[in-house]
């Protein structure tokens, strides 16, 4: 029986086996990449955090290749916890926590959230404390990693990216003019109560604590890391007390 190409009939069987050939495909291309897609977020969060806690000149040094290797030199997994809302330690892998995934998650309530703390050894046998954060710029998601002092309270380290800023405006909240002006400022005061910091316009930052002077054109952005870093800086505040208790 000769089959009726101009048919409706045949154009619906044909764009349904198309559509499941390629389906099937993708399937199998998605689950075959898996892992090495896998492999290149865990590279690129061990990445992000040595970057947050090393000197500029060796965090530049960091790449694919020996991101693995470093971050075994700095931080053992086993130090690093994960703490509720309220600064409880949670029974939680720490590295296993996608904060980006669970703060896109609008369903989940706060007392849900996870929250890891990365411990780390310094070269010159000091702790290190490395927050991660996230948050929302003008046109997507941002986010980065707090490095806290042996102090609990003062920051030495940082690092903010984005996944679509505007270059030159926004996305310049990765650059180390930036971030610069994060370092050295404490995020308690001296009661170990939590500090609200400002992002601001005005080029005052430098001369006033808990003020980080903002990106000229990218204010929206600038304000997302300091909505960002106020909001995921406060459930660790009741862990570092409790520790220093």
């Amino acid at each position: 029986m000769a089959v009726n190409k101009d048919s409706n009939g045949y154009t619906f069987a044909f764009a349904i086996t198309l559509v499941v050939v390629v389906g099937t495909l993708l399937a199998g291309i998605a689950i075959w990449t898996k892992p090495f897609q896998d492999k290149n977020d865990e590279v690129k969060k061990k990445m992000n955090i040595l970057k947050a806690m090393l000197p500029q000149e060796e965090a530049d040094e960091i790449s694919r290749k020996n991101a693995a290797e470093e971050f075994e030199k700095y931080i053992n997994l086993e130090d690093a916890v994960v703490i509720d809302i309220d600064g409880v330690i949670k029974d939680t892998l720490a590295f296993d926590i996608d904060i980006k995934k669970q703060y896109r998650d609008k369903k989940l309530e706060d007392a849900d959230r996870d929250f890891p703390l990365f411990v780390a050894k310094t070269k010159d046998g000091k702790t290190a404390y490395i927050i991660p954060v996230v948050g929302n710029g003008l046109w997507g998601p941002i986010w980065g990693n707090i490095c806290l002092d042996e102090d609990m309270r003062t920051i030495r380290g940082a690092t903010f990216d984005h996944k679509g800023e505007t270059p030159g405006l926004g996305a310049e909240i990765k650059q180390a003019f930036f971030v610069n002006g994060w370092l050295n400022e404490t995020i308690t005061d001296e009661n170990g109560d939590i500090v609200k910091f400002e992002v601001v316009k005005d080029k005052s930052g430098a001369k006033k604590e808990t003020k980080v002077d903002g990106i000229t054109g990218g204010t929206i952005t600038s304000k997302g890391v300091e909505e960002m870093v106020n909001r995921c800086l406060k459930p660790y505040i009741a862990y570092f007390k409790s520790l220093k208790n």
